[in-house]
């Protein structure tokens, strides 16, 4: 089996960094695309960041210049930096990335668990 496990999530005043963390673990024979979204309360779940697996990242327009999305392929692992943090970026966040097992060969769509942001004003 496959799990996305994340950190890093927290309360912080706006203005203020933090940095989320996910590791993939599992039977993993490859992981293309790895992606950060968020949903708050009564909004569906968008899509923040995103990063191929040659290093390409997009960014949704809300957090451009503020958040940076990098990935280790070497360790399985994405992060996504937060600067700037605005009351509005408020959700949570939940990694994402499209992973094909070992065995058997099967690639799926796969989420952690979320991880709660609150930047108060």
């Amino acid at each position: 089996q496959v799990q996305l496990v994340e950190s890093g999530g927290g309360l912080v005043q706006a203005g203020g960094s933090l940095r989320l963390s996910c590791a993939a673990s599992g039977s993993i024979f490859k992981i293309d695309a790895m992606n950060w979204y968020r949903q708050a309360p009564g909004k569906q779940r968008e899509l923040v960041a995103a990063i191929t697996s040659d290093g390409k990242p997009k960014y949704a327009d809300s957090v451009k210049g503020r958040f940076t999305i990098s990935r280790d392929n070497a360790k399985n692992t994405v992060d996504l930096q937060m600067n700037s943090l605005k009351p509005e970026d408020t959700s949570v966040y939940y990694c994402n990335a499209r992973i094909v097992m070992r065995f058997p060969r099967l690639e799926s769509d796969y989420w952690g668990q979320g991880t709660q942001v609150t930047v108060s004003s």
